[in-house]
């Protein structure tokens, strides 16, 4: 059938164009990886979500995941049996059994660790592979490589260790139970299932460190070098040690410069604001320039924008007003690289037509 049918799309007018609609669709349907890959309880086109995290018995077919340990005060708390839920002193530390479990029919390579997670939209998203905050700092596990046989099960310590100094409130993370593997179209996937942690730190520490990027300023210096100016506020607990770059882009054009290290002139202390100076290395024009600094102290990050123009000479031009720039949707990155796959197939098919065609007009 295979031959006549493409032979039929090929006489119709038009038949490339429709082909490449054909396999463009069809490559859409390559992320789901074979199902003894799968992570039962995170679908594979939304592996941050983890509202199903919690697995009583694995599927055939399958990785599962599930809590052991329930605390005793926590025995008539439904949430304790499905996710590791705690509140606890500042200093205090917890451990939680998890049991991966294997119901395929074949050995499995299980990499277990813990991975940053938030609340948004009215949704627990983990993070889709080892990024961190303060929870994921504070956890380990007694085995994060784990070879699980068919029907076999294996269990992991999570370790949870409060420091003294934490800040009160609540946060997230999940610990994943993540198969890697490939699918028919040698694609590479990552399926995962995870245990939430919502973990309350109660106490009188001082508030949780953050900070905002106010303004961007272009200045030139008396030697009428270029410099970039930018107004950083401290808010909550902690005093703060910033570093971070300065990139600029051609607001018309694509010319980039930088990046540029950024250095601060003091430590901030909670309620202070001061400049952090980004002297430029290169001899860049006036502008318009699209700039973006990234700022961080410890696991503290600020990414911000705005449009500069320095002055003819020495001084410093008006204050930009910045703006942040938005981390990007998971989701929309999933279907980012699924449409550059599909767009990659498409061209890699029509080339072989055309080729195929011209060898048959010879």
């Amino acid at each position: 059938m295979g031959r006549s049918w493409l032979r039929h799309i090929l006489s119709m007018k038009g038949g490339i164009l429709a082909l490449a609609v054909v396999v463009a669709l069809a490559a859409a349907t390559i992320s789901p990886p074979p199902a003894a890959a799968l992570a039962h309880g995170v679908p594979p086109a939304d592996v941050q979500q983890c509202s199903s995290a919690r697995v009583d018995a694995a599927e055939p077919g399958s990785v599962g995941v599930r809590l052991v340990d329930i605390p005793a005060d926590a025995a008539n708390d439904p949430r304790a049996h499905q996710y590791i839920v705690d509140n606890v002193a500042p200093g205090t530390t917890i451990q939680r059994r998890v049991e991966i479990s294997n119901t395929t029919t074949s050995t499995l390579k299980v990499a277990a660790y813990p991975d940053a997670a938030t609340i948004t939209d009215g949704a627990f998203v983990g993070d889709a592979g080892h990024v961190a905050n303060d929870l994921t700092s504070w956890t380990a596990l007694s085995s994060s490589a784990l070879q699980i046989p068919p029907g076999g099960a294996e269990q992991t310590t999570v370790t949870i260790s409060v420091p003294p100094d934490a800040a009160p409130g609540e946060q997230y993370a999940v610990i994943w139970a993540e198969v890697s593997g490939t699918n028919d179209g040698a694609i590479a996937q990552n399926s995962r299932a995870g245990i939430r942690i919502y973990l309350s730190v109660s106490g009188n520490n001082p508030p949780a460190s953050a900070f905002t990027v106010d303004t961007l300023t272009a200045q030139r210096d008396a030697n009428g070098e270029a410099v970039a100016q930018a107004q950083v506020h401290k808010t909550g607990g902690r005093a703060l040690d910033m570093s971070g770059t300065l990139t600029l882009s051609k607001a018309t054009g694509s010319l980039t410069a930088g990046p540029y290290s950024a250095t601060l002139a003091t430590t901030l202390a909670p309620g202070q604001s001061e400049p952090v100076t980004i002297l430029l290395s290169d001899s860049v024009d006036n502008g318009p320039w699209n700039a973006t600094i990234d700022l961080q102290s410890g696991l503290l990050h600020e990414n911000s924008q705005a449009q500069i123009t320095f002055p003819d000479g020495p001084g410093s031009a008006p204050a930009a007003t910045t703006t942040l720039v938005a981390s990007p949707d998971p989701s929309t990155t999933i279907l980012i690289v699924g449409l550059a796959t599909a767009s990659a197939l498409v061209i890699i098919v029509l080339a072989l037509l055309l080729l195929a065609q011209r060898r048959k007009k010879r």
